[in-house]
């Protein structure tokens, strides 16, 4: 399959501001520009380097996935990973990045794009996103068409106002949009001129919140990596390269979507790798593992079994009826602002089922609020064979087929937990855990993990050294790292991409009926060197469990392990009683207490 590009190969040349010298302004688009009175001598660069772009990055992602692609009119050529007899390049973008900012300078002239019919036969003819087309260009590619019947004509429609473009609409055989007013404008212009229906039109954009298959570049592609200017132009050439290949338009943007998010400012992936990581990894799965850390926010557990929340009502004489589980559990979900504090809730089976007062399932509603929806996995602790005085943790058995529902609900991730209690012997000698617990609940696990990052969701592995024990802070951290070791080995066995995994553990500090408790100094410093021992650089980020702590002590000790940092992954929490006991005792069951339970969850979520 050949294919002819219609662009221009513009110059992008990326400079590092410094960020505390930076006059950053928004566009009514949200895009960050340097404002006009920008003084070069009051500006400091760190870095400069240079990468080609517009028609120049659709030949390289064409090329890469295996096809043949030249530009119309240029002796640009991409080969083996670099271009050969560079064009000059016809526009150049300056475009300057400080930390999450970024700003363009571009020239006003805009150079027309060149075509000359080709010598040989071509399949497609794409009019890039860079491409800039008068109405003499239309004009020839409008009488090439007419005379090879036998091309399909695909055009990226950025710009709805030019009169040339709309020349060569009603040939179209595919349309590229963008989600932007540009895209509306769009749409209502190919309504107009012609009556290509919409199965031929593909927008590059959508609600980027609901992890669909779907393409939002200024949200995807990391700034380091790529800006939005580069990254429509490969989504859109990657979709045209899957389209090519037979693929379906949910596969071409999963295609898109791992090239996106994969690539890097001078290269972009090889269709393998874009197929191995879709297939691996369906919606990004390191993309939500870092949202899920995402800096300032922590993850609530809202995931208690049926006979947890049975014991919680209990101690508070509140029935346990699915009317009071829905109403306890939704003044977590509906207080306003607390998606300033949590990236994620865990839920449980039930909850997940549940809906929203707005007639929302639980997960939906989670999502438009811009928190990611968990689910609680695991089926509970039973006695382990080997070590009756021990546990292990069901629910593999099934586990695959329930992943993919949840999957299905909305959900994308999920929590496993394996308990350890540390007892002793008559000598003071460690009894337990044993071995064959460690091995064997470190094995499912990874099992567990696996099967979740098969199945499209990020799993937390939560191997918990349980609180509730005799035993100084020392102990703590070597029973905590003897398991984390461990757990870390047997799930690089079994293949478990570590960058999509998360580990909840349990801070270190001395049990909750030791003599001598530990203090936030002892724990902060404690924990940080066992983590910095066991955890690799390439783990997704540690969430702390509370594990029974008060939720002062639960705060004071997250914010010694943080002051302890910095680590090489993201650190925060995902407490369940310590977020929620104050709001338990607030509502006590009353619904009349529910506007104050709802402003002493919020205050609880502003001390961590």
């Amino acid at each position: 399959m050949n294919i002819l590009v219609v662009g221009n190969i513009l110059k992008d040349v990326y400079l590092s501001l410094d960020s505390r010298t930076e006059p950053f302004e928004s566009d009514r688009h949200g895009v960050k520009w340097l404002d006009f009175a920008f003084n070069g001598s009051k500006h400091h660069f760190f870095d400069r380097m240079s990468s080609f772009g517009g028609a120049a990055i659709s030949i390289q992602v064409l090329t890469k996935m295996g096809l043949t692609a030249t530009v119309a009119a240029s002796d640009f050529t991409y080969q083996d990973g670099h271009m050969t007899k560079p064009t000059p390049a016809d526009d150049y973008r300056y475009i300057l990045t400080s930390d999450d900012s970024i700003s363009y300078l571009v020239g006003t002239h805009r150079h027309s794009a060149r075509f000359e019919p080709p010598t040989a036969p071509v399949d497609y003819l794409y009019i890039d996103r860079s491409a800039f087309i008068d109405h003499a260009t239309a004009s020839r590619i409008k009488s090439y068409l007419d005379t090879h019947m036998n091309t399909a004509l695909i055009i990226y429609l950025r710009d709805s106002t030019s009169s040339a473009i709309r020349e060569l609409i009603p040939h179209a055989n595919l349309i590229f949009t963008e989600n932007t007013e540009v895209a509306e404008d769009s749409q209502a212009l190919i309504s107009s001129l012609s009556d290509i229906d919409d199965s031929k039109i593909v927008h590059l954009a959508t609600d980027h919140l609901r992890y669909q298959q779907i393409i939002e570049p200024v949200t995807v592609a990391r700034i380091d990596k790529l800006t939005h200017l580069s990254a429509y132009s490969i989504a859109a050439a990657t979709v045209l390269g899957g389209f090519i290949y037979g693929r379906t338009v949910e596969e071409s943007l999963k295609l898109a979507r791992a090239n996106l998010e994969n690539s890097t400012l001078n290269d972009t992936l090889t269709l393998k790798e874009m197929e191995i990581i879709a297939a691996a990894s369906p919606e990004s799965l390191e993309l939500i593992a870092a949202t899920l850390l995402a800096p300032g926010k922590g993850i609530l557990a809202a995931d208690e079994s049926g006979g947890s929340i049975r014991a919680k009502f209990a101690t508070l004489g509140i029935p346990d009826t699915f009317e009071n589980r829905h109403t306890y559990r939704n003044i977590f979900f509906s207080t306003p602002g607390i998606e300033q504090y949590l990236s994620g809730i865990i839920l449980f089976d039930e909850t997940a089922r549940d809906f929203a007062d707005n007639g929302e399932t639980i997960p939906d509603y989670l999502i438009s609020r811009r928190i990611i929806p968990g689910i609680k996995v695991d089926q509970g602790l039973v006695k382990l064979p080997d070590s009756p005085d021990e546990t292990h943790t069901e629910g593999l058995t099934t586990l695959k087929s329930r992943l993919r529902e949840y999957y299905e609900m909305g959900l994308r991730f999920a929590k496993w937990r394996a308990a350890f209690h540390i007892t002793f012997d008559e000598n003071y000698h460690l009894r337990t855990p044993s071995e064959t617990a460690i091995d064997t609940n470190c094995r499912e696990l990874a099992e567990y993990a696996a099967a979740c990052q098969s199945a499209g969701l990020v799993p937390i592995v939560e191997p918990e050294v349980v609180y509730d024990g005799d035993y100084p802070i020392t102990r703590s951290a070597e029973v905590t790292g003897k398991i984390l070791d461990n757990l870390i080995k047997t799930l690089r066995n079994f293949g478990v991409n570590l960058h999509a995994c998360i580990i909840k553990t349990n801070m270190i500090l001395a049990g909750k009926r030791y003599p001598m408790q530990s203090t936030p100094s002892e724990v902060g410093k404690a924990t940080a060197e066992v983590l910095r021992r066991y955890i690799p650089a390439d783990i997704a980020g540690i969430v702390f469990l509370s594990g029974g702590q008060t939720p002062t002590q639960a705060a004071d000790n997250l914010a010694a392990i943080q002051d302890n940092g910095p680590y090489p992954w993201g650190v925060t929490y995902s407490f369940a009683r310590a977020l929620q006991d104050p709001t338990l005792d607030t509502w006590h069951g009353d619904d009349a207490n529910i506007p104050a339970a709802k402003d002493a969850f919020l205050e609880t979520l502003k001390r961590l």
